[in-house]
């Protein structure tokens, strides 16, 4: 007789994992126990639930990563990671253990009351974690600059007239400073050593980046992604390695939900009231698109940088890229003269964007890897 599938649901931490069982049908779930987060013996865990093709596993999203959900599937074994935030909750439920998640866990998936996450590959994982650390050092990089700015201010201490903040001028008038105390001295020297320290792990970031960009895995992407106004070397890897594959989104719409940046709405009957973006979903692609949506306020035009970056690109790439020069600019002016904040406008730019740039996807994840 065919096992029945086992709905198993993994409350997991750094060194243990809580297992709950809900059997196929209407019988209450069961708290198997605790094993340790090792592989060994969660291997000695699959053998004991049974046939590994009757097996549902499911955890949710966290810091341990999806060496887990690659474990799981190398055996053969359903499994899928959870969005924390889309669980749902029992109001007024203020107990909350290791236990009672797992059980939680595997009562809600076998409802299929659970949303999965999508899970990137190794390789968009990597490049993910490279973009993020850039990232991470960017504002590292404004925090140092923020306090040495306002040590100086401190001490009354100001450039010289005409001299803009971190230009070349400006960081040669720094390295001529001095202090009658030698307290203060170490500490100046020692934030403007720390902000080069940063400066340079931020080159080296981005030379990673530069690599990856030209060589790696998604090199045709991230190329032709450039192709658009607004999306240069940075943003264009970034925008990869967050998403990994836009294949998942059989629509644009798919694409500007995900991010964030379709209207909330309340809507009852007749009445149907929308509201700001839901800003759900990826937080750093949204920010992106906010950032890259600020170039279609200038006049459609192909010249410098832009068009350095659309050199060998497809004939169809660089007609997506004019159209939405000229579809977006006509958007934020005609917004603006509804009365619309340019705030509001360039989130209502971002959102057509991300349909231009999930357009350019679709036609590169259609070439084969081979015409790299």
């Amino acid at each position: 007789m065919k096992d029945t599938t086992k709905y198993v649901g993994l409350d997991v931490h750094k060194g243990k994992i809580s297992v709950a069982i809900a059997e196929e049908g209407r019988e209450k779930p069961r708290y198997w126990g605790v094993v340790p987060h090792k592989y060994e013996s969660i291997r000695r865990l699959v053998k004991k639930l049974g046939d590994p093709t009757s097996l549902r596993i499911c955890y949710e999203a966290g810091p341990t990563g999806y060496k887990l959900h690659r474990f799981f599937l190398s055996l053969g074994i359903e499994c899928d990671v959870i969005a924390p935030s889309l669980i749902p909750q029992k109001p007024g439920e203020r107990i909350k253990t290791d236990k009672r998640d797992a059980v939680r866990l595997a009562q809600l998936f076998r409802a299929g009351e659970l949303t999965s996450i999508y899970v990137p590959t190794e390789d968009d994982e990597a490049l993910r974690d490279l973009v993020r650390a850039r990232e991470d050092a960017k504002e590292d990089e404004s925090r140092a600059k923020h306090r040495l700015t306002k040590f100086l201010l401190r001490h009354h201490i100001y450039p010289p007239e005409g001299v803009r903040t971190w230009t070349y001028k400006y960081r040669e008038w720094l390295s001529t400073l001095t202090f009658e105390r030698s307290a203060s001295s170490t500490v100046f020297q020692e934030s403007f050593h720390q902000l080069q320290e940063i400066e340079q792990r931020v080159k080296r970031y981005e030379e990673e980046i530069k690599t990856q960009a030209t060589e790696g895995v998604h090199a045709q992407k991230i190329q032709a992604l450039q192709a658009l106004r607004g999306v240069a070397l940075i943003t264009a890897t970034s925008l990869v390695a967050e998403i990994g594959s836009f294949k998942r989104f059989v629509h644009p719409k798919h694409f500007m939900a995900y991010v964030g940046l379709i209207p909330s709405e309340d809507s009852s009957g007749d009445r149907r009231n929308q509201g700001n973006v839901t800003k759900t979903g990826n937080r750093h692609v949204r920010r992106l698109l906010i950032e890259s949506a600020w170039s279609y306020r200038y006049q459609p035009a192909v010249k410098g940088q832009l068009k350095k970056r659309q050199e060998g690109q497809s004939a169809s790439v660089q007609a997506i890229s004019w159209k939405a020069q000229n579809r977006l600019h006509k958007k934020y002016y005609r917004l603006l003269s509804r009365g619309k904040e340019s705030g509001k406008a360039i989130t209502a730019v971002a959102r057509e964007l991300a349909g231009f740039i999930w357009a350019i996807t679709q036609e590169m994840e259609d070439v084969p890897t081979s015409n790299l």
